[in-house]
């Protein structure tokens, strides 16, 4: 599993854009940039819906003015999903909405969970994480079913102490 000091590996997500679903790479969204990442288990699912997306769509201008590039959001959906559940919460440009649709970019990060007993295939663990120029700084993995350590306001408060150091 990724860990502080990691380098994030190499894939591709997608998004939807205005002529369909375009390709983006992790080396174009993280390479000289500082991102805060965070993964939800599922779009549309109550926790990432009610409290995760909120939570980080509510802190967005603060993490934005404390020297964070881009929010980005993923999960193990397609880019419609993503884009409907971003229209869904009103997310704008604050937060990017992006598609691992095969899980295949959680699963080269160690974060992949197997939820096949559900009936619900492969997902992610919920994590967020602080990434700088594509090296993870700071990572939050929350127990399955847990909503303590990957919500915004832990990555504000890491941001403040960076900023004050």
């Amino acid at each position: 599993m990724i860990g502080v000091g990691d380098r994030v590996p190499a894939g591709v997500l997608k998004e939807l854009g205005p002529d369909g679903p375009q390709t983006v790479s992790t080396d174009s969204l993280l390479s000289g940039r500082k991102v805060v990442l965070f993964s939800c288990p599922g779009a549309f699912t109550p926790k990432s819906t009610q409290k995760q997306v909120p939570g980080f769509l509510q802190h967005a201008d603060e993490i934005l003015a404390l020297g964070i590039d881009e929010i980005l959001c993923i999960s193990v959906n397609d880019s419609f999903v993503m884009a409907a559940w971003g229209e869904h919460l009103g997310v704008g440009d604050k937060i990017r909405m992006l598609a691992d649709g095969q899980c295949e970019f959680h699963t080269s990060m160690g974060m992949q969970m197997d939820c096949t007993r559900f009936t619900l295939g492969f997902r992610n663990h919920r994590f967020s994480m602080l990434i700088e120029d594509g090296v993870v700084t700071e990572l939050h993995l929350e127990e399955p079913g847990g909503y303590d350590v990957s919500d915004a306001r832990v990555i504000v408060e890491q941001l403040r102490q960076r900023q004050d150091n």
